[in-house]
Order: structure tokens, then C-alpha cells, then sequence
């Protein structure tokens, strides 16, 4: 005796019936009617996207062992769910099989530097072998995606030491860069400092040659039976007294006597006398 039995399937699923134990027909998403227990619903398949996360462990072309996280995202074909049902009966572990087949023989060709750098062509790869073998399964492979590239904890510590020493020699660099441009332009200031200072000490002396000239002149014309070198002496004398003012401002002690003063203009005479000799000669 058969009955009518009413059967549901959700949204985005897709129902497998049998007749005896024969497949009989795909059922979608609704409210169905099989003649039990001729008829049965022998399982659904979903039709939404899912995702298989799959770690990997190899080695690469200098030896590093590295763990890839691989994420594979898939689903059933429609229009293939019987190959689906029926013609595989563990797709996951076939398509986890086919992800360690093909990382495990894309990384080892390089070096871990360029495994890094490589992720994209790891994915391409996985994706291009998953495609064209899941296809005739009834599964679409959307997307594959490395997640994930992680080497072992002390080739980590030692890739950070690396990249902190160079960090460091780039930060010396520019440290000893900045300092010998400090130093340069220290130096040019203190030069053009010296400049201007000479530049200034030298009007300085010529205004005092200029104004001494003028004073010996004025005094020599006014006075009467003093000659220009009387003048000088008297300047002279004058000098003398204001440079033990000065010294005796700093708490020194210089012996000194006036005749001092007639020593030192002799000198300065004789001294300028041999020069205009030599230069006339």
C-alpha cells in the first residue's frame, strides 16, 4: 500500500529522491509529493557558498618549512547535483587532497622571500586544478585564496632581526648625513663670522689711524712749538694708562713704570723707520 506523503525542501537546497532505491528525479525548493515507501528522499544537497579552510605544511626551495592556510569557496551545480550526490562521497577530502597536490608542489620552487611575494600565483594555481577536475563532480570552484603563510617561529625572529638591522644601518646613515651637514654649515657660519669680524676690526682701525691722524694734525697747528711727535707720545701715554685700567679691571697685576711708554714709541719708530727703508729699497 503507497501513500502520499509530503515532503519540504528549503530555500537554496536541492532534494534527492528515489524509487526504490533508483534515482529518480531532483526536487527544488518547496512542498512535494512521493509515493512512500516506493519513494524517499534520500538526502539534499545546499546550494549556497561554502568554505573549506585547508593548512598545509611544506618546505620551500631554502629549506624553510612553512604552514599555508588555504581557503577554498565552492558550491554544488544545479544542473550536475546528481554527479554531486552520487559520484563523490567525501568532496571536502577531495578537494583538501587536491590543494596539499598543489602547494606542495608550487612552494617548493621557491624561496621564501619569493613564496611571500607569490601568494596571488599560489592561489591561481590551486584555483586552475580545483576547476577543472571539481567540474566534472557537479562542484564550482569560486575562489581560492592564501590566507595565510606562517614559517617557523625562529626563522620569524631572525626575518625581524633582519629587518631591524637594516632599519638601524638606514637610521645611521641619515643620522651621520645630518650631522656632517651640521658640521658643514657650522663651519661656514664660523667662517663668514671670522670674515665679518676682520671686515669689522679693520674699519675699526682704519676710523682710529683716521681719527689720530686728524687729532695730531689739529694739535700739531693749534699749539705752537710742539711738533707731531710730542702728540704721539701724549697719545700714546694716554693709551698706556686706559690698557692698566682695563687689565687692572680683571683683577691682575702688571708691573709697569712710565718710561715704558718712551720705550715702546721708540720701538714703534724704529720699527716703522727699517720698514719704509725696506720698502723704498
Amino acid at each position: 500500500m503507497c501513500l502520499c506523503c509530503f515532503v519540504c525542501i528549503r530555500t537554496q537546497e536541492v532534494g534527492i529522491v528515489e524509487d526504490l532505491g533508483q534515482f529518480k528525479k531532483l526536487i527544488d525548493p518547496g512542498l512535494h509529493c512521493i509515493m512512500w515507501p516506493l519513494q524517499a528522499v534520500t538526502g539534499t544537497l545546499s546550494l549556497r557558498i561554502q568554505q573549506l579552510d585547508v593548512n598545509c605544511e611544506t618546505k620551500t626551495k631554502d629549506n624553510v618549512f612553512v604552514n599555508v592556510s588555504v581557503a577554498v569557496q565552492y558550491r554544488v551545480l544545479v544542473e550536475s547535483a546528481f554527479d554531486a550526490f552520487y559520484r563523490l562521497s567525501d568532496p571536502r577530502g577531495q578537494i583538501q587532497s587536491y590543494v596539499f597536490d598543489v602547494v606542495r608542489s608550487t612552494v617548493p620552487r621557491m624561496e621564501l622571500d619569493e613564496a611571500f611575494a607569490s601568494k596571488s600565483e599560489i592561489a591561481n594555481a590551486t584555483l586552475q586544478q580545483l576547476e577543472n577536475v571539481m567540474k566534472d563532480y557537479g562542484y564550482e570552484i569560486l575562489n581560492t585564496l592564501v590566507t595565510d603563510m606562517s614559517p617557523d617561529s625562529r626563522v620569524k625572529a631572525s626575518m625581524n632581526e633582519i629587518n631591524a638591522s637594516k632599519r638601524l644601518k638606514e637610521a645611521a646613515s641619515h643620522k651621520a648625513e645630518a650631522d656632517k651637514i651640521q658640521q658643514v654649515k657650522a663651519a661656514e657660519a664660523d667662517a663668514e663670522a671670522r670674515y665679518l669680524s676682520g671686515l669689522g676690526v679693520a674699519r675699526q682701525r682704519k676710523a682710529i689711524v683716521e681719527g689720530l691722524q686728524e687729532s695730531v694734525s689739529d694739535f700739531a697747528g693749534e699749539v705752537t712749538g710742539v711738533g707731531p711727535k710730542d702728540v704721539m707720545d701724549i697719545l700714546m701715554l694716554t693709551q698706556y694708562f686706559d690698557t692698566l685700567s682695563a687689565v687692572g679691571a680683571n683683577s691682575m697685576i702688571l708691573e709697569h713704570e712710565p718710561a715704558s711708554v718712551a720705550s715702546l714709541s721708540n720701538q714703534v719708530s724704529r720699527s716703522l723707520g727699517r720698514n719704509k727703508q725696506g720698502f723704498f729699497s
